[in-house]
């Protein structure tokens, strides 16, 4: 079984028609859905998505991922090869935290076009990526992509400082359940804060948790999500509704 991950901003009609290219020249792989909710052109929460995902999948896995607002510009396309999957996108470095994740990156630009048919100016997810995941997925190789090149962009999420009595970054992610995900790992925000002890966040004081449902029906709390990441959750609602925040948003958590 040939597996092939499609992540995008997309929503609801494009994808299909990616399916249908890779079907068209792969008939025997199986496509899993990611996500195609990621907030437009929000290259970081898709970057986040597919961090989150990937290292559950098995090797040979070929993930396409498409958050681009710069379709058709001079931008590059690409492929990395990394701890046995394959990652095709756009360079923008949506597929570099998740690559990196899983060990050293091999990147080559996408610039054997003679894989390609028509190429829409508004459509690489299409006519450039789904194209090249499924002969990815058919066993070609990475040669045959194009050239290497050690020139990609690169992303990370962003600076998180760690204070005397707080710790600050950004939001990254808010997933279906309205869970405000930052960049602050575990590791940092172990270094400030102990389980159980109350946190300021947004003006709130909230408890600092290890799962949701150690806190009231309806109530703020803070805990470390299953990707590692510390978020700022409701019990059974949506903090980012209650908050009214947003990706890219500033957070700054203080101790009590």
């Amino acid at each position: 079984m040939v597996l092939i991950t499609l992540t995008t901003d997309f929503g609801s009609i494009y994808p299909a028609a990616m399916k249908g290219v890779i079907l068209s020249i792969n008939p025997r792989a199986t496509i899993v859905d990611i996500t195609h909710n990621v907030p437009h052109a929000d290259i970081r929460a898709g970057a986040f998505a597919l961090y989150s995902v990937t290292p559950y999948f098995p090797k040979g896995t070929v993930h396409i991922a498409v958050v681009d607002p710069g379709v058709g510009t001079a931008r590059n396309s690409i492929v990395i090869s990394a701890g046995g999957h394959f990652f095709v996108g756009p360079d923008n470095g949506l597929l570099v935290p998740a690559a990196s994740r899983l060990g050293y990156m091999q990147i080559r630009r996408i610039t054997n076009f003679g894989l390609l048919g028509d190429v829409s100016a508004t459509f690489h997810g299409r006519d450039v990526f789904a194209r090249i995941g499924a002969y990815l997925s058919e066993g070609m190789s990475l040669e045959d992509v194009g050239e290497t090149t050690l020139d990609y962009v690169h992303l990370d999420y962003g600076t998180v400082e760690v204070g005397y009595n707080f710790i600050s970054g950004h939001i990254i992610y808010i997933d279906d359940f309205g869970n405000v995900i930052t960049n602050i790992k575990a590791s940092d925000a172990f270094k400030k804060f102990r389980i159980e002890e109350h946190v300021k966040v947004f003006g709130n004081s909230i408890p600092f948790l290890e799962t949701y449902g150690y806190a009231g029906k309806g109530e703020l709390l803070a805990l470390i999500g299953s990707h590692d990441f510390l978020e700022i959750a409701v019990n059974e609602s949506s903090a980012a509704k209650l908050l009214k925040i947003k990706c890219g948003d500033e957070v700054r958590i203080e101790k009590k």
